[in-house]
C-alpha cells in the first residue's frame, strides 16, 4: 500500500485521469474530491462489496435454477424412455 501524506487543499494523482484533492478533516473523517473520467467506477468500500455480493448472490441463483431445470429435464427423458 502507498502512502501519501497531503495538506488540506492539496492533491495528489492516479494514473493521467485521475485527481484526488483533500477538501476538509477534522473529526476523524477526510472528505476527499475525485475528479474521473466517467468510464472509472468510483465506489465506497461498502458499495463495492454489496455489489460484489449481489452479483455471486444472482449467478448462485441462475446456477441453481440452471441446474433445476437440467435435472427436471433429465428426469423428463428418463420418464418417457422408461415409459414407451
Amino acid at each position: 500500500m502507498l502512502v501519501i501524506r497531503r495538506r488540506l487543499g492539496e492533491t495528489f494523482r492516479i494514473g493521467d485521469d485521475v485527481e484526488v484533492q483533500i477538501l476538509d478533516f477534522g473529526g476523524g473523517q477526510v472528505k476527499i474530491g475525485i475528479k474521473a473520467p466517467r468510464s472509472v467506477p468510483v465506489l465506497r468500500e461498502e458499495m463495492f462489496l454489496a455489489g460484489k455480493q449481489n452479483k455471486l448472490a444472482a449467478a448462485q441463483a441462475v446456477g441453481n435454477g440452471l441446474a433445476d431445470s437440467l435435472v427436471q429435464h433429465l428426469q423428463e427423458i428418463t420418464q418417457k424412455t422408461s415409459n414407451p
